[in-house]
């Protein structure tokens, strides 16, 4: 693994690349809200074999943050301009989102960047549903009053759910120990979460011409499979996969999820599924 800070869209911003060979294809990995590089632990070890990947920290988050002098909240304009210069600079072929990195992944792609040829959208839905309400009105009143234990519980109380325990131990440490433009981040980001269905988000994502793999899971009552089937009124070339077993995060909770995580995702980017032994899973800031 290689790490440097680059500059991108004027920010600095943490990257970490794994390179598998000149031949080789390039995924970017986007995370979700606030979440690190260290939130594709599990990723990079079924995609590593077969793709270069770049992994990189939001300007506000993990090790980015330190290298940034943030006066301001980072908007999901913000987030779309670094994608694309990641994009650009590393002339990357696959995206992989996870959560609500969804979001600011298909606005990249709404901008038709030339060197991307697919993209995995996994654990998002164009719609605010019941259960996502409820999780968005409890996050914003927590945080009105800074009540981090509150905070710290409410992601493994709901998304995280069935997530082992010892990543529910990390999560609750890190969004309790977050600073204070990081809250502030997550207010901004909950507010233009709300306004996903509007015209400068949704609408937007029919631009998008190149094929997209939504990957839901099956027990994720927040960004549902059904819901996400939407996406098929907005994308063309949209295909989807139902990850059994699972809830929102997909290939942290199971050995099961894992696999077949590894199995769409190879399968979709073109690459051969051979037998592999299934690894340590290992906690992650998610």
């Amino acid at each position: 693994m290689e790490t440097k800070v680059l500059t991108a869209a004027g920010f600095n911003v943490y990257t970490e690349m794994y390179w598998c060979g000149e031949q080789a294809k390039t995924v970017l990995l986007i995370n979700g809200a606030l979440s690190t590089t260290g939130s594709f632990g599990q990723t990079v070890k079924y995609l590593q074999p077969h793709f270069n990947l770049v992994l990189f920290d939001l300007p506000f988050a993990g090790k980015s943050r330190e290298h940034n002098a943030l006066g301001r909240v980072v908007s999901k304009e913000d987030e779309v301009r670094i994608i694309l210069d990641l994009i650009e600079r590393f002339q990357v072929n696959f995206l992989l989102s996870v959560s609500w990195g969804g979001v600011s992944a298909m606005l990249a792609l709404a901008e038709s960047p030339p060197s991307v040829e697919r993209a995995i959208i996994s654990s998002f839905s164009p719609v605010i549903n019941d259960a996502m309400r409820d999780y968005l009105d409890k996050g914003q009143a927590y945080l009105a009053t800074r009540d981090k234990r509150k905070i710290g519980s409410l992601l493994n109380d709901t998304v995280g759910k069935y997530l082992p325990r010892l990543f529910k131990l990390y999560n609750f440490k890190h969004l309790i120990s977050l600073a204070e433009h990081e809250y502030r981040q997550i207010e901004f980001h909950i507010a233009q979460v709300r306004e996903l269905s509007a015209k400068n988000y949704v609408e937007r994502f029919a631009q998008i011409k190149i094929p997209v793999l939504f990957v839901n899971g099956e027990r994720d009552e927040y960004t549902t499979a059904a819901d996400a089937r939407q996406f098929a009124h907005y994308v063309a070339d949209s295909h989807f996969t139902v990850v059994q077993g699972a809830g929102h995060f997909l290939d942290l909770e199971s050995k099961s999820a894992w696999l077949a995580s590894r199995e769409s995702a190879l399968s979709f980017f073109g690459a051969e599924v051979a037998t592999r032994v299934f690894p340590e899973l290992s906690p992650s800031l998610v």
